[in-house]
């Protein structure tokens, strides 16, 4: 006898009664050997045990069997009591004294509630004993998994009922083997194997990797199985017996977590993200026909040279060979690749704060993969003989203990002497000094196994000597006064103990830079702009001395030699430079090599004695030339010289040598970057040799362009300060110096003063100030030129009103399909052979009919997202939509109506008082293209509605007969002759009466008296539109009238022309129903008849539609954006996947309804909103079907309320709904590139709850390509508290299924009885109502030991996926319309952007807090400003453009590998965004800035809000003034990007510091 489950509803949800199969008689066990006495009572409890707030110790392990027991609790209670029974033994196994922090509570609960359920419990048992019982249900629930698990076509709610299945069957599965094992406590410490033997239900993130997953439509797309493939080909590797494993590796992760001890989280994690990478890197590969199958060698090496770039040149740079070690046997050779890409993933992801220190990555992985290597061949160890193995193998958690965790401790320590950000920078040791360590070759002193004795493990600064056994015996002799003779004795006879002759540790101190604050470092960092604009004033005030007046005029010897004593002041900067050099090194002397130290002292030299050398042969040649005359007559003549100009020339040598690798930049990146001998020994007089900032040179047009931009620059700076700034002073200090100074009121002080230095000092230091500080200003007044020269050449804002939307929207079809559509082969080619134009206006896609039929399905997807988010209100919906027919196939688009308002009626009374000939009229109304399309569509909806309403025979005939007419007339060009136009605007109310009573009609519950009047009232209107139409418009409409008669005595339809014509034409005659009223129920009727309404209606106010300000704005950018220039549009499955990261700490999730009314501030926040936003409040009432605020409450719509307020505030809830249509955007976009005609015109909402295999492929598709993760830091903390935000997350997962929630949790751990502190970093999803575990990484540590944000991001970065990462704050929002642009932008990492592809994309801004104040629109339109024109050109001609914060998109694998996405360092790192774009920069990335896609952020609103945010940035810049990045930057730019650099970070405050200065 076969009995079916249906697996248990939600808690909720009222469950659904099922039977269960009784099975046969088994045999009975005892619970467990752990036992207690039990008061039995008589009732059980109906409420459900709190499964969510548990101990922090005991949560992640019983947790899970609460819920459970909740679940099947009403229909069969003793299998609840036996979970909630398990639970209490696993709570009590972990902590059998109850020393955790709310442990004993815990167990006390929940043994009440087993003792007051015991009895009822036994009651309700259907079996003899438990372990029957759990068998019976058991079996019940693996009989439906296995019934339904292979099912596509599923419902939300079958899919949710075969989950719970999965669930409880996973869990009982546990519950009964460790009841039958009979092992007691053994089988509950045993849990993890048994768990990991259950084949029901696996937690998992995107990808099912499990027994039961593998029929879920993602794992049947074929480049998921190509990439499984790779993974779970474990052929040729070494017994598993070797590293203690009784059975096969189920795949290489499997083998590299055994060989080297990785987490079990970190590998399942690390396996899906290793999946996924490779599956969408083989489906971009290139495939040919002949290799049908996909091996996936192309796409493992392209991820080879992405992953291992960094490592690759690192090992260059230190002159070691990497260990890469590849077989020659191309299937062993993809193995070994996949292998060594996955353990950098492993090693990664497990590395916590060490994601900071890329460099020290490449150390571990440098050691790892030789390791490795061995292992794979079964090397023999030189050194030991023995075979390789993993120096650090072994448990599940040992590459975290040996190798990660002492490293950090070291960064921990360092973090601690920080002080918060009290102490000097120098006095500890900040992630970049860790790193760059591991730039120089003592790194390798470390060795492998790590010796922790080295001096890189040493915090504490105690003995600064040269470190050895040497100094412990220096030490030791210190202590005992023994001679060396003695000591040497000693040794020989082994009288020194190893700990009296144990080296002491010293610590490193700095590494390559001191961060030390002063205002030197601006100087010293920016030393060429400052001592070029030095010798161009000294020049300048030379040159008005001199009272020259012509550039020519420098050719005059005595000009020309007096303006080269600018090289003495050269000399004597170039001397204070290398001073501070000295002193700012200090203090990283330990660690700084020895060449580098007598390079320094050399210079110094160098530069001490061209401080002397050139002053004195200056004065001593002074008007002292040697000179030669020429044999052949040319303009030179004669050419002098002195000694001091030879001088001049030799000193000038180096600076000659740039100026020429200057013009050639190839060959200046190729010195630099170069490793070989010649080249670091050509190289070294120049900048100290580093691991990054070599290379940075661009190609030779972007370096003409932001040169020319300088050049302008500065020429107009100096013209300026020449005529207006120097020269005007020079004749007023000439006179002011020949007033001698007779009466000094100041002698005392000053007794000697015979001049008036002091006068003239006055007088010229105001002018400095300015001469220094102008240049900011020339640069903005260019910078505004340039970047509006742009923005017209790439048509910005060409849209900017409703105005010139509606006069280019006929071309928006045509430039959407050309941008936003992929392009079949055949497109392609014909896109290339047009050249300079992309697309060609009026046209669509070629070789696609349904192309314009795509552009009405997103533009109708547009347009109802407006409506959701309640921008526009529902006429405006139906005013803005295009209805979907099969004419659209056709190329035939029927325009939304607020293009056509009043064009129907303009045409009316155009016609009605025309009185030329008919092509006359046709050309003024075809001249507006809407009005023509409105006159058709009017005349089209009108007969086929006719044809519809119109069923009798003879009305049928009349109406025929008529529009015979009109067609004959139009054909003719007689219709003015033949029709009397006065009469179209009676006609017109007519129609209008007919359509309204039309659309009364159409109500469903409409009462039968209603329904017989409004019959009547249409039989009438016909009645009146036929006799205005014969008797008064038509000139011969008595035709209509002997039609009939000569029909009538041909003998048809006789019974029918004995009734009389008029007035019963249109009534019933009997039964037979002339017209059919009500219409038929069909959605498509229904609609056109609406838009007919709406086109005989709409007056001129539809022609500001959409009224919403930000309606408007959005439409006019997307508008905009389709004719910019943006990379072609690949397929869904063919387009890069990328990850959206968003850090959030404690800021608001949803506004709480007490927050939403409560008047704490004066007015509530509701109340404040509806002010602010009053059109979109009345939206949201039309929508919700409420007339007020109290209409709301009382409807129970607190919840739409509060989502509402959340949306429009700076919410978690708002980033997450607007990032979550990216998702939403994708699967549409994969249904137009899947679907045919027919689903196309089904519309895609209605296809995806119709046809679920497709809704199946589309959610895989948008899974594979897209993952958001919230870095939500202290969910974890919040929910152990029962903080409502907590709720609040899990509604967000609820509500957005594919969201993903990473978190830190804190916990304690019982070790030997004593609680211990751990931390992990958790990745969490909802499931049925519930937040599901997916992945657990336990952390060497706390993991914010440094600035918060970063740390944040840092530690949820490892559960992100894709090729790219966007990263968006809290407080930004996005668009469903520009969600569409996402695959397009995606491309540009495949463009070339100079010399390099991008590795940032920067984006355009929207601040959506304008309207709150006039304090937040100031700030508003300097944000847009600083996006718009500052952005655009700091990208394009100057390359400077950084990281700004959000929402830049980055390559991902280039800045995991590269130390990510920020940096961390307490206090230096301030402004932790822009040192993203600053490390990206010096590492030979490139960043770019793309305005066709914008995304919103919120800006501060009030005058305190903004105040905090401005000193934040201000004292942000001014850490990063004494930073090593802008320091390097400054150095290692050429000199006009240097000036570039300066500009736009700190020379801008610096500017303002100066002019604040100077005006106080």
């Amino acid at each position: 006898m076969s009995h079916e489950i249906v697996p248990v509803d939600p808690i909720d949800v009222p469950s659904t009664s099922y039977s269960l199969p009784i099975l046969g008689p088994q045999e009975d066990s005892p619970i467990g050997q752990f036992t207690r006495s039990l008061t039995f009572r008589e009732h059980v409890s109906s409420e459900p045990f709190d499964s969510e707030r548990l101990p922090a110790t005991l949560a992640s392990e019983i947790q899970r069997f609460l819920r459970i027991a909740n679940l099947v609790e009403s229909e069969e209670p003793r299998i609840a009591y036996l979970c909630r029974f398990h639970a209490f033994e696993i709570a009590h196994h972990m902590d059998r004294n109850s020393t955790g922090r709310g442990v004993r509570q815990f167990k006390t609960s929940l043994l009440q509630r087993l003792e007051q359920d015991e009895e009822f419990t036994v009651r309700r048992r259907k079996e003899k004993s438990d372990v029957r019982e759990l068998k019976r249900v058991y079996h019940a629930y693996k009989e439906y998994i296995i019934r339904h698990g292979a099912a596509f076509n599923l419902d939300n709610s079958q899919r949710e009922k075969l989950i719970n299945a999965r669930r409880i069957a996973s869990v009982l599965y546990e519950v009964l083997k460790t009841v039958t094992s009979g092992a007691g406590p053994q089988a509950i410490a045993d849990r993890e194997s048994i768990r990991a033997k259950s084949e029901f239900y696996v937690p998992y993130n995107i990808l099912p990797l499990d027994k039961g997953g593998v029929h879920q439509a993602i794992m049947h797309l074929p480049e998921i199985k190509a990439a499984v493939a790779i993974v779970r080909n474990t052929r040729g590797l070494p017994p598993p017996e070797e590293f203690q494993r009784h059975q096969p590796f189920l795949d290489l992760f499997e083998f590299l977590q055994y060989a080297f001890g990785f987490q079990n989280g970190n590998v399942a994690n690390q396996r899906e993200h290793m999946i996924l990478l490779l599956s969408n890197t083989i489906i971009r590969q290139p495939q040919k026909q002949s290799s049908a199958p996909k091996s996936g060698d192309e796409a493992v090496d392209a991820l080879m040279k992405k992953f291992f770039k960094n490592y690759t040149n690192w090992c260059k740079f230190l002159g070691r060979k990497n260990n890469i070690r590849l077989p020659y046997v191309k299937q062993e050779a993809l193995q070994y690749k996949t292998l060594y890409i996955g353990l950098y993933l492993l090693i990664w992801g497990e590395a916590s704060n060490l994601r900071f220190m890329p460099e020290c990555l490449c150390y571990i992985f440098h050691h790892m993969a030789y390791e490795l290597h061995g292992v794979l061949t079964s090397a023999v160890s030189m050194i030991t003989g023995e075979k390789v193995a993993p120096a650090y193998g072994g448990g599940h958690e040992s590459f975290l203990a040996n190798v990660v965790t002492p490293i950090y401790r070291i960064v921990e320590k360092e973090a601690e002497k920080n002080k918060n950000g009290t102490a000097d920078h120098s006095m500890w040791r900040n992630y970049d000094d860790l790193n760059e360590f591991f730039w120089s070759l003592e790194c390798f002193e470390i060795g492998w196994p790590m010796r922790p004795e080295h001096d890189f493990f040493c915090v504490e600064s105690l003995d600064t000597s040269k470190p050895g056994r040497w100094r412990g015996m220096l030490r030791f002799r210190k202590q005992t006064k023994k001679t060396d003779e003695e000591m040497e004795d000693d040794e020989e006879l082994g009288v020194l103990s190893e700990e009296q002759t144990k080296p002491t540790s010293r610590w490193l101190g700095k590494t390559n830079f001191v961060e030390t604050r002063s205002f030197w470092q601006i100087f010293r960092s920016f030393d060429r702009m400052w001592t070029f604009f030095v010798l161009s004033l000294q020049a300048l005030i030379i040159m008005a001395c001199h009272d020259v007046g012509s550039p020519l005029q420098m050719f005059n010897a005595n000009i020309f030699e007096d303006v080269m004593s600018i090289f003495i002041t050269s000399a004597i900067l170039k001397l204070i430079k290398g001073i501070l050099d000295i002193i700012f090194k200090w203090k990283a002397r330990n660690t700084m090599p020895i060449n580098e130290k007598k390079k320094q002292m050399v210079k110094l030299g160098f530069a001490a004695m061209w401080t002397i050398i050139l002053p004195v042969l200056y004065s001593h040649s002074r008007r002292k030339y040697m000179c030669y005359f020429t044999d052949y007559k040319t303009w030179l003549g004669e050419w002098c010289f002195s000694p001091y100009m030879v001088a001049v020339t030799i000193y000038m040598t180096g600076s000659a040598i740039e100026l020429v690798l200057f013009f050639v930049p190839a060959i200046s990146k190729y010195i630099e970057t170069s490793n070989h001998r010649i080249f670091k020994t050509l190289s070294w007089w120049g900048q100290s040799r580093l691991y990054v900032g070599r290379g940075m040179q661009e190609t030779q047009v972007s370096q003409f362009k932001y040169t020319f931009f300088w050049i302008l620059v500065l020429l107009t700076k100096f013209a300026f300060s020449y005529a207006f700034e120097i020269k005007p002073l020079i004749e007023p200090t000439r006179l002011i110096m020949k007033v001698g100074v007779r009466n000094y009121e100041w002698h005392e002080i000053f007794p000697e003063v015979k001049s008036n230095a002091a006068a003239i000092v006055a007088v010229w230091a105001p002018i400095m100030v300015v001469y220094f500080m102008d240049t900011q200003i020339w640069y903005s007044v260019y910078c505004t030129i340039f970047g509006g020269l742009y923005g017209v050449l790439h048509h910005l804002g060409e849209i900017r009103t409703l105005g010139m939307l509606r006069g280019r929207f006929h071309t928006l079809p045509s430039a959407f399909n050309a941008s936003l559509i992929p392009h079949s082969a055949k497109d392609e080619k014909r896109r290339k052979q047009r050249g300079f134009f992309p697309f060609s206006l009026g046209r669509g896609s070629d070789g696609q009919k349904n192309s314009m039929a795509k552009f009405v399905l997103v533009w109708n997807q547009v347009i109802n997202s407006f409506r959701t988010e309640d921008l526009i209100s529902n006429k405006e919906l139906d005013l803005m939509t295009m209805p979907m027919s099969s004419e659209v196939l056709s190329g035939i688009i029927r325009w939304p109506i607020f293009l056509l308002a009043n064009k129907f009626s303009t045409a009316l009374s155009i016609a009605k008082d025309f009185v030329e000939k008919d092509e006359v009229l046709y050309r003024r109304i075809r001249k507006d293209e809407y009005m023509y399309y409105a006159v058709k569509e009017c005349y089209e909806s009108l007969k086929y509605i006719l044809q519809i309403l119109v069923v009798g025979d003879l009305e049928k005939k009349i109406i025929s007969g008529i529009i015979n007419e009109i067609e004959e007339s139009i054909r003719q060009s007689t219709l003015l002759e033949e029709f009397k136009m006065t009469e179209l605007p009676a006609l017109h109310e007519k129609c209008i009466e007919l359509v309204q009573l039309l659309v009364e009609g159409s109500d469903e519950q409409l009462q039968v008296e209603k329904s017989e009047e409004l019959h009547g009232k249409l039989v009438k209107a016909l009645q009146d539109i036929f006799e205005l139409v014969t008797n008064d418009m038509m000139v011969h409409g008595d035709r209509i009238l002997d039609l009939l008669q000569s029909r009538e005595g041909s003998g048809e339809d006789t019974g029918i022309f004995m009734r009389v014509i008029e007035p019963q034409l249109f009534e019933s005659y009997g039964e037979w129903r002339c017209i059919h009223f009500p219409l038929p129920d069909s959605a498509s009727l229904s609609e056109q008849i609406q838009r007919f309404r709406l086109l005989l209606t709409v007056k001129d106010s539809a022609m500001d539609i959409p009224e919403n300000l930000d309606a408007r704005r959005r439409l006019s950018f997307f508008a905009t954006s389709l004719f910019m220039d943006m990379p072609d549009a690949p397929k869904v499955r063919n387009m890069m996947s990328f990850s959206v990261l968003t850090p959030h700490y404690q800021e608001d999730i949803n506004f709480s309804t007490k927050e939403l009314h409560s008047t704490t501030s004066s007015v509530s926040i509701i109340f404040y909103m509806q002010k602010i936003f009053p059109d979109e409040w009345k939206n949201f009432l039309e929508r919700m079907g409420c007339d007020n605020l109290d209409a709301l409450k009382k409807e129970g719509k607190e919840e739409e309320l509060r989502n509402w307020a959340s949306y429009r505030g700076q919410t978690l809830s708002r980033t997450v709904r607007g990032m979550m249509y990216c998702r939403e955007a994708l699967k549409l976009q994969a249904f137009l590139d899947m679907a045919d005609d027919e689903d196309i015109l089904e519309g895609y909402k209605d296809v995806e709850r119709s046809n679920r295999p497709l809704a199946a492929q589309l959610d895989a598709l948008a899974d594979m390509k897209f993952t958001y993760v919230v870095s939500c830091q202290m969910f974890g903390a919040q929910k152990s508290a029962g903080d409502p935000h907590a709720q609040d997350i899990l509604d967000l997962m609820i509500k957005y299924p594919s969201l993903r929630v990473a978190y830190v949790e804190e916990r304690e751990e019982i070790v030997l009885d004593v609680p211990k502190k751990v931390y992990y970093s958790i990745l969490v999803k909802a499931v049925n109502g519930f937040d599901q575990e997916i992945y657990r990484v336990k952390l060497p540590g706390p993991p914010n030991i440094g600035e918060g944000k970063p740390e944040n991001q840092n530690h949820a970065i490892v559960f992100t996926r894709g090729e790219a990462l966007q990263t968006i704050d809290m407080n930004q929002d996005h668009y469903l319309e520009e969600a569409f642009k996402m695959r397009n932008l995606l491309q540009e990492f495949l463009r070339n952007r100079g010399r390099r592809p991008p590795t940032i994309l920067g984006l355009r801004e929207h601040i959506f807090t304008g309207s709150v104040s006039s304090l937040a629109w100031f700030m508003s339109y300097q944000e847009t400003s600083f996006v718009t024109i500052g952005q655009r050109l700091l990208a394009n001609p100057l390359r400077v453009r950084f990281h700004y914060g959000h929402p830049d998109v980055f390559d991902r694998i280039f800045h995991i590998t590269r130390g990510g996405i920020s940096k961390s360092s307490r206090t230096i790192n301030l402004s932790e965004d822009v040192f993203a774009g600053y490390n990206t920069t010096l590492r030979r990335g490139c960043i770019t800035y793309n305005e066709y896609l914008q995304v919103g952020k919120g800006r501060d609103v009030g005058l305190n809000q903004i105040s905090k945010f401005e000193a934040k940035v201000a004292n942000g810049n001014s850490e990063q003034t004494i930073s090593r990045d802008i320091y390097r930057l400054g150095q290692r730019f050429d000199f006009f990007r240097m000036l570039s650099c300066y500009f736009t970070t700190i020379g801008f405050y610096f500017s303002s510091l100066v002019t604040s200065m100077k005006l106080s």
